[in-house]
This record gives structure tokens, sequence and C-alpha cells, in this order.
């Protein structure tokens, strides 16, 4: 076990880590000193992007950085840049980043200096992080979760045990996504090292400020997590305790938090500079300054001449290196849209959706068989969120017998963790392993929604089609007879507001098979929206819900909507037909309206939000000259309106009519009242006379 501060009584010296250590140390600390001289010496270039530098910060991150492996894992935080130097980044790799050029490694000038995503051999890999507030906290524990399953199952390659380092500032130790984390990592003893890079600073406010406790007290709170102080601004005191560290999780397979206290000797930022705000206290911390500590070591070892050359070195190889960045190209303005997804293998339907002698299922049943098919194929599936494992299978018993089947350690119960349910799941993916997961109800995604957007969404886009997220993220949706304010909400407009994802509704039993498998297969992020009052088929009107279950092969490419009802051609040559467009209940709520006007009311059902099948929607608009959007939302600033805005622009010389737009009264919430529910929601009854408007328009 690691020592801890209280078992530290006295200082390691310098002279017992290798000579060769220590000048490698000094030569990459000079050379980071010099990156944060010139990028202040050339500002007018080098701020044009917000930058940090690691200056204060260099020994403990040398440290880290010398000492990880190229089977390692490693989440990074923006000052990090001496820790990429220490795996052996170059600096005009790092500088082009600063500068956002074409060839910058991490993200072709997409993403801020300091944010790496890097898939490169004989490197640890750092998949990409949106944040440096804590945020990568949980993608982090995601990675050693994934890491400790496919551990558990013998389907890592190699057998080096690797280890996740998540590294962090103490200011965002304060995040609430934190605790979540660290939360799972001692309850599943997950291999990953949490160091915390303290310089009692958050932008302008200071320690006191924003805590009563440093991380070191906070972890204490979390029975299981192993702890160590350094000292950050010590090369051979941090790289020591580090070495204890990375060995204690490299074999133990549990979590630690090293406390590292370090100086902070630059600015916060290129953008919040040191002399608005740093006072005396620049002067304070300079007397801990990492690179002069090191020089007292070295000199009792080398001469003074030596270190001057090294010096001399980095200085001319830091000019050199920033003359190569500056020439370097910048990208390419026609390629600025790429990466947005990653291609998805799933491009057309195949399989048998109604088999010979194929028995009806409900909705719930098929999304069950679904999730059951993919675990007994792919072993590198796990499946997890609240109330999913062996004891209730899903309070809609949409797990039922998958942890029975499949093990506790890969159907499993979270804590009531949103964010972690979310967000972890892009650490899962960049270690290969495939989660799905669910959010009991959508009232309670709320949470997750910082994972989704900073983390999921941008992955792709930011690491430049690096790091896309294969995430399945499952979401029981909407009202269903008194679920009440906080088990009935719809939230597709929300989701579909966040670019990156994909948004997923299906509205009958096959169609759900068969989306939740391309779900599975897709390389990015999806949410499966999954109607409460359609998994049983006991809503009136919903039987058409349950249908033949499709075989095990059948898959629908997302993206594709479904004419689920044609109007007849005698009454669209008449100019009389209508198209409603909808999904989830609106299929059912529609289906009945229309019977009062056989033959002229045609339905498509989306099946897939993002992306959208446009051109069945403009064909059919084109076709009908008169279209409904139908949703369960509230239509005001809905994805109804928004679609109902871009028919009207795009498709406007085709139009007989405005485009109507029916969902539910625009309240903030489902009362709990079934009365005051049915007052709210659509039903097929004010469907019928929103289309008797319309078809008379």
């Amino acid at each position: 076990m690691p020592e801890t501060v209280k078992e530290k009584s006295k200082k390691t010296s310098g002279s017992q880590l290798p000579k060769s250590v220590l000048l490698n140390a000094y030569k990459l600390m000079c050379t980071a000193r010099r990156m944060a001289e010139l990028y202040d010496e050339n500002r007018e270039i080098c701020s044009k992007y917000v930058h940090s530098t690691s200056r204060g910060h260099e020994a403990i991150q040398l440290a880290a950085g010398m000492q990880l492996k190229s089977f390692d894992y490693a989440s990074l935080y923006y000052r990090d840049e001496s820790m990429l130097l220490g795996i052996g980044m170059q600096p005009h790799e790092l500088m082009m980043q600063l500068m956002a050029k074409r060839d910058d490694p991490f993200s072709g000038g997409r993403t801020y200096y300091g944010h790496p995503s890097l898939k490169r051999e004989g490197f640890p890999l750092i998949p990409h992080q949106s944040s440096a507030t804590g945020m990568q906290a949980i993608p982090a524990t995601g990675m050693a979760h994934g890491i400790a399953y496919l551990e558990s199952l013998k389907l890592l390659k190699g057998k080096n045990n690797p280890v996740v380092i998540c590294s962090l500032g103490d200011g965002s130790v304060t995040e609430g996504e934190v605790a979540e984390a660290f939360q799972m990592a001692v309850l599943k003893k997950l291999p990953i090292l949490y160091l915390i890079q303290d310089n009692d600073w958050g932008i302008s406010a200071t320690g006191s400020e924003m805590r009563a406790m440093d991380a070191y007290e906070y972890a204490a709170g979390f029975k299981g997590m192993e702890r160590m102080r350094v000292d950050g601004s010590d090369f051979s005191d941090s790289y020591q305790g580090l070495s204890k560290a990375i060995e204690y999780v490299r074999k133990k397979r549990s979590p630690i938090l090293v406390h590292a206290k370090c100086p902070l000797l630059g600015h916060h930022t290129s953008g919040v500079r040191k002399e608005w705000y740093r006072g005396d206290n620049l002067d304070l911390h300079q007397q801990d300054d990492p690179l002069v500590k090191l020089e007292k070591v070295l000199l009792e070892q080398v001469d003074e001449n030596e270190l001057a050359a090294i010096r001399k070195t980095a200085n001319e190889f830091v000019q050199s290196e920033y003359q190569k960045a500056l020439s370097s190209p910048d990208p390419d303005v026609s390629d600025f849209g790429s990466h947005e997804f990653a291609p998805t293998p799933v491009t057309e339907e195949k399989g048998v959706r109604a088999p010979k002698g194929g028995e009806k299922v409900v909705m719930v049943d098929a999304a069950l068989h679904a999730v059951d098919e993919i675990l007994k194929k792919h072993p590198e599936a796990l499946f997890y969120g609240q109330d999913v494992g062996r004891r209730l299978g899903g309070v809609f018993r949409e797990a039922a017998t998958l942890a029975q089947k499949y093990g506790d350690e890969r159907v499993f119960n979270t804590p009531i963790q949103e964010a972690y349910i979310v967000g972890s799941t892009a650490g899962m993916s960049a270690v290969g392993a495939k989660p799905i997961v669910e959010i009991q109800f959508a009232d309670y995604i709320w949470p997750g929604i910082n994972q989704l957007v900073e983390e999921l969404s941008k992955s792709c886009y930011l690491s430049n089609g690096q790091f896309p997220v294969q995430s399945l993220i499952r979401v029981p949706i909407g009202a269903y007879g008194g679920g009440g304010p906080y088990h009935s909400g719809s939230v597709e407009s929300a989701l579909v507001t966040i670019n990156g994802i994909k948004v997923v509704y299906p509205s009958n039993a096959a169609d759900m098979k068969g989306l939740l498998k391309a779900s599975f297969y897709d390389p990015n992020p999806v949410v499966l929206l999954e109607h409460k009052g359609l998994y049983w088929s006991k809503v009136p009107g919903t039987t058409d819900a349950k249908t033949i279950e499709p075989d095990e092969d059948y898959i629908i490419p997302l993206g594709k909507a479904n004419t689920v009802q044609k109007a007849d051609a005698k009454s669209i040559e008449a100019g009389e037909s209508a198209l409603i467009i909808t999904y989830g209940m609106g299929v059912y709520w529609a289906k009945e309206a229309s019977k009062k006007f056989k033959g002229r009311v045609e339905i498509l059902d989306l099946r897939t939000l993002n992306p959208l099948d446009w051109d069945a929607i403009r064909s059919g608009v084109e076709t009908h000259g008169r279209a409904m959007v139908l949703t369960e939302e509230p239509v005001h600033n809905s994805f109804a309106e928004s679609l109902a805005g871009r028919i009207s622009k795009i498709c406007f010389t085709s139009l007989d009519a405005p485009v109507w737009t029916v969902g539910a009264v625009n309240l903030p919430a489902v009362p709990l009242n079934v009365d005051l529910e049915k007052m709210m929601l659509p039903n097929s009854d004010k469907v019928q006379a929103e289309l008797d408007t319309l078809l008379n328009y």
C-alpha cells in the first residue's frame, strides 16, 4: 500500500533517482518554461486563441507523463502540456494546436490548447474530453470501469494491467460530477489514479473561497479510496510518489488519489492574465518554482555548464519548433463539417421483419429480446442503469432475467447518478467496451445532459474523427395514465438540439427490435426513446404496437421513416388529402383520428428524429400539399414547430395550407390527476378536430 502523508517522515532525496531521469526532466522543464515565455513574447499570434501553460506544475506533470506506458490511458486537464511533453509529444505538435493549425494531431484545429485526443502507436491512449472543470472525471472513470469489465472476462489484449490516470485541478473537485466518479470508482474498485494538481486558485477565486477542505481531505469520505500527498513542486518527490501510486493501481486494481500541491507561476489563461489579480501571491509562489528546485538537486551531481548547455539547447529547440508550427498550413475550410458522425455500418434494412409462424410480442419484450441477443453475441457489451439488475430487472421489466443469464458484473444497478450513467459510456467506448445504459424516466435525464453535450456529442467532431463514442442510451418516455409531473415528460426537443447525437423513437415492437439493434451497432451516441404507453399495448388504440417479432438478424437503418398508412390515389389527385408527420404515440392518435377521413390521410412515422428522413418528408408534403406535425410535447418552441418551419420554408410552393402543429398544451409539467392529464395531452379526438380544419382549409 502506498505511503500516506502521515507515513512520510522525511523528503526523499533527488539523488535516489537516476541522473538520466533527472536530466531528462530538467530538459523538458526548460522546454516547457521556454514555451510559456515564447507564447507571452508573441502574444499577438499566440493569444489569438485562449490557452494555458503548465508553469509551476511541470514537476508533477513530468513525473506522471514519464512513467505512463503505451498501454495506459489518460484523461488530461487543460494545463497538462508538460505531461504531454513527458509522454513524448513534440513542442511543435502542441503549438499547432495552440495556433489551430490543420496538422494539430489532436483536433485538426478544432479545439483549445491542452485538450488532447491521441490515438498513436507507442503512446498512452488519450480520448477526447470537452472540459477542464471536472467533467472528464466521469468518462475517465468509465474507461477504468470498461477495463475492469473486459479484464473480468479476459477480453483485454495483453497482460499489462493498464492504468487510467485522470488529471484534475483542485478547484474542479468541488464539481458534483467528480463525486459521482469517485463513488463508482470505490464501489466497483476500479483501476484509476486521480491526480489532483492544487495551486490554490480557480481563475480569480482562492481555495479558501471555494472549498472547506482540499481534495485529499475530501477523498477520505469515499471508503476504499487510497490517498497520497506529494510535493508537486519537487520532481523527485512527485516521481517517487507517483511511481508507488501507479504500482498500487497496476497491482491492486483499485483507485487512488494523489494530491499534489503546486505553485501557479503564470496566468490562469492567456485571457485572464496574472497582472490582473495575482499581486504579491505570484512572488510567494515563485519560491516553489519546480525548475529552480530541480536545478539545486542536479548541481549536486553535475556542473552549471552542463545545465546551461541544456537550457541553451532547449531554448533553441523551442524556437525552431515554434517556426515549424507557425509555417504549418491552416485547416482546409471546405472540411469544416466533417466528422459530425462516424460512418455507420448499418445502411439498409436486413433480416425478416415478420417470420412465418412468428408470435406477436409487445414492445417491451421486443426490446428485451434484442438486448438479450446482443449480449449473447457480443461479450464486450454490457447493460447498466437504475434498477435494471437482478432483483427487479427494470421498473418496466425491460431487463428481466438478463442479470441471471449474464452475471451481475455485466447487467447491474448503478447509484442514482444519471451523469455517470451517460458520461461513463464515453470512457467505456474508448477502451473497447460497448455499453447499453438506461435512464429510468425521461424526466431524469437532465443531470446527464451535461455529459451528453460536452463529452459524448462533441467527441467525434473535436477529435477530428479519432474518438466517436459508441453509446446506446435507453430512455422510457411519455405520459401514461397518471404518471404525474416527474414520470410523464417528453424531452425530444431538447435532445434534437444536441448536434452529434442520434435520437430514435420507435412506435411498435418490430421497429423497436430493428432500431435497437441498429442503435447498438452505430459507432455514435444514440438516445433511444421508448414510449411507456406503448410498452404493453394497454392504452386503448395501441394494439398495433404489438407485432410479430422479427428474426434475430432484423435491423433497420437509422434515419429512415416509414409510411404506416397511405392515402388513396383518388383523394390525392383531387387535392383532398393530407400528410401527418409524427412518431411514437402520435402514430396511434393519427390512425384513430383519420378513420373519419377514409382514404384522405397519409401517416409518416419518422422513427428517427435525428438524422431526419427529409426526403420522405419532402416527398410527402409535395404529394399532398397539406401537412400536420403531431407530437406529444407542448408545441411552443418544440421539435414539431421547428420541423413545421423548415417545411414551410423549403416546401412553400407545394403547400395549399399552413403547416399544422398539434401537441400538448403549453404547460410546465403533466399534472397528476388523470382528468387534468387528458386536458393537457393530445388525443385522437383533438387530432381529428385539427385534421378536419386542415383538410377543409
